[in-house]
């Protein structure tokens, strides 16, 4: 891939680190960043922060445009930060205006999750399939929906919480002010609370063959299988992606997963669905950025 090649920058920002990525129109990364991120993770210190990290991935300044995900939705029309629950200050911040003012290219951004959603669409998991699902299983669940091709965000912007779908009514309260989401029993959080372990420490017992952990994670199926069920007979999506650190462990409770969704989906709603482990894995945010900004170029 010769340096004429029109080029775009995809950015993943995140509470303790910021990456990027340099793309060719094919996919092919041509550079790539991680910087730490500012603390406290302003909106403003975040800003100052993304100037310099793009002056360094593109000091040919040969990037047509820009996309960035963020934590959290973003309006419908991918120009304002809506929120992001667990960085200061992250209300209503016009961050493609911001960009677009200093850098000076077409700038874009969506929630992180949706971003993912777009990376295993154009080049991982997801590329052969035209409706399908992503759940990210981490520090939370975070979720998002492509549905005809097209990356569904619904009228303000914010569908696609698929963690925050509720599970058990009389379950532990969610920071969204619900109670019992599916994020209450399938987040990194909730599995220490349940076990005082780690996700990767679990992870590794299984691998083992160790009973407890073994059995730990045909529950935890149990639980994502249940939830699933309510998505599957919304959206009857062709493949769930499943990603996120904790879908290191995808093997362990896949069977549990499958074994609800077959007992409480009727087989019309779940014809020929797959469950499949994501496969860009870090590179899946930097990858969608960048086809949120293709989109973009292509817009102006």
């Amino acid at each position: 891939m010769t340096n004429d090649k029109i080029q775009v920058i995809g950015i993943d920002v995140g509470g303790t680190a910021i990456k990027l990525g340099r793309f060719a129109d094919d996919g092919t990364c041509l550079q790539s960043l991680t910087v730490a991120s500012p603390q406290p993770t302003t909106p403003e210190a975040v800003l100052a922060v993304l100037i310099d990290a793009i002056a360094q991935i593109d000091p040919g300044n040969q990037a047509v445009a820009i996309g960035v995900g963020t934590p959290g939705p973003s309006d419908a029309k991918g120009r304002i930060a809506k929120i992001a629950i667990n960085l200061p200050g992250w209300i209503d911040v016009p961050l493609a205006d911001w960009l677009e003012a200093k850098i000076g290219k077409p700038t874009a951004i969506a929630n992180d999750a949706n971003c993912a959603l777009l990376g295993e669409a154009w080049l991982g998991a997801g590329r052969h399939f035209q409706n399908l699902i992503l759940l990210t299983l981490g520090t939370g669940v975070g979720g998002a929906i492509i549905l005809n091709g097209k990356l569904f965000i619904g009228h303000q912007g914010a569908a696609g919480e698929l963690g925050l779908i509720s599970l058990n009514p009389d379950g532990p309260i969610c920071n969204s002010g619900n109670r019992g989401s599916l994020e209450q029993y399938a987040c990194a959080t909730a599995i220490r609370r349940r076990t005082l372990k780690e996700p990767i420490e679990l992870g590794f017992l299984a691998q083992q063959g160790d009973a407890t952990a073994l059995t730990f994670w045909q529950e935890y199926g149990t639980y994502l299988g249940i939830g699933l069920t309510s998505l599957i007979y919304v959206l009857t999506p062709q493949a769930i992606i499943i990603g996120g650190g904790i879908s290191g462990s995808f093997e362990f409770f896949l069977p549990a997963v499958k074994a609800e969704i077959e007992k409480r989906v009727q087989p019309l709603s779940r014809a020929g669905l797959q469950i499949l482990p994501a496969e860009l894995g870090n590179f899946a945010g930097i990858m969608g950025a960048a086809k949120l900004a293709w989109q973009r170029y292509s817009e102006c």
